[in-house]
C-alpha cells in the first residue's frame, strides 16, 4: 500500500486503483480499507479511480498514541485529499466512517467534494442523553471497552454475528467474512481502537450534518443491530439538506458486504445522476 505523512509524522496507507472520477471509502470500526474490496473493485471496473485508507491505528497506518479522535481522523483524510490534489470527490462512509466524512465537510467545506454518501453511518449521536432518549445508553459502549480491553480477539469473533446479521434466519454465516472481519480488527492498534469506541459513541456530527452542502445519500438498513436506524439515518436525513433516505428491509450493519451487489447498484446510481 502507498502512504502518506501526516502532520504529526503518523503515515496514512491507503489503496489507489483506476483511473477517472474519484471515490474515496471512509472504513467502519474496527476496520480497515480491506472491508471495502467489493466496492473497490466494482467501481474501478465501471472506470472510476477509487482510493480505500487505512485510519490511524486501524491496518497498515501507524498505531498511534494520541490523536485517536474524530477531528484528527477528518485531519488525515484531508491531507490525503490535499497530498493527491483530489477534486469532484465522491465521499463514501461506512459506520465510524460516515462521522469521518461529515466531519470532514463540517470542518474542510466541499470545495473538493462532489457528492457524498452515508451508509449504516453512526451521525448524528449514538450515545443515549436527554437531548438524543433514543440513543444507545453508555452502558453499552462500556461494554463495548471493558470486551476490547479483556479479549478483543475473541470479541471481534463475536461481533460478526450482529454485525452481519448471522442471527438472523435470513443470513448464511461466512467463516470467510468472519475471518476477514477478525483478521482486520487484528491488524490494528488496541488503544487507537480502544480510543475510537468514544468517537463513534459520543462525538455529536449533528452541526457537521447541517453544513453538508452537496448531493449526499443517506443508506440504512432497517435490521441494522449496530446502529438502529431510527436513531441515526431517519435524523440524519432530517439534518442533511435535501438528503436522499434509502433503506432497506431487513439488511443489517454489514451490508456493504452481505449485500454488495444491490450497495454498488445503488451507489452508482447515485453516482452518475
Amino acid at each position: 500500500m502507498k502512504t502518506i505523512q501526516v502532520k504529526d509524522g503518523s503515515k496514512i496507507a491507503y489503496k489507489d486503483f483506476g483511473k477517472g472520477q474519484t471515490i474515496i471509502f471512509s472504513h467502519g470500526w474496527p476496520l480497515s480499507s480491506d472491508a471495502w474490496d467489493a466496492q473497490m473493485l466494482f467501481f474501478g471496473q465501471q472506470g472510476f479511480r477509487v482510493i480505500a485508507h487505512d485510519r490511524r491505528s486501524h491496518g497498515n497506518s501507524s498505531q498511534t498514541w494520541d490523536g485517536n479522535d474524530m477531528d484528527t481522523y477528518a485531519e488525515d483524510l484531508s491531507s490525503l485529499i490535499e497530498q493527491l490534489d483530489l477534486k469532484d470527490v465522491v465521499l463514501v462512509g461506512h459506520s465510524t466512517g460516515g462521522g469521518e466524512v461529515a466531519r470532514y465537510i463540517g470542518t474542510y467545506g466541499s470545495a473538493r467534494v462532489s457528492k457524498a454518501v452515508l451508509i449504516g453511518a453512526v451521525p448524528p449521536v449514538m450515545l443515549q442523553s436527554e437531548k438524543n432518549p433514543g440513543g444507545l445508553p453508555m452502558e453499552v459502549f462500556d461494554g463495548i471497552r471493558a470486551a476490547v480491553e479483556k479479549d478483543r480477539s475473541q470479541f471481534y469473533k463475536d461481533l460478526t454475528t450482529p454485525f452481519f446479521n448471522y442471527n438472523r434466519s435470513s443470513e448464511t454465516p461466512s467463516d470467510g467474512v468472519r475471518e476477514s472481519f477478525w483478521l482486520q480488527g487484528m491488524r490494528g492498534g488496541i488503544k487507537g481502537q480502544y480510543d475510537c469506541i468514544k468517537q463513534f459513541s459520543e462525538v455529536d456530527f449533528t452541526d457537521d450534518l447541517k453544513k453538508i452542502d452537496v448531493p449526499t445519500l443517506i443508506m440504512h438498513g432497517d435490521d441494522d443491530q449496530i446502529v438502529p436506524l431510527a436513531d441515526s439515518a431517519i435524523l440524519s436525513a432530517q439534518l442533511v439538506k435535501d438528503a436522499q433516505l434509502k433503506v432497506y428491509a431487513g439488511f443489517g450493519h454489514g451490508m456493504t458486504i452481505t449485500q454488495a451487489g444491490t450497495i454498488n447498484e445503488d451507489l452508482l446510481r447515485f453516482i452518475e445522476e
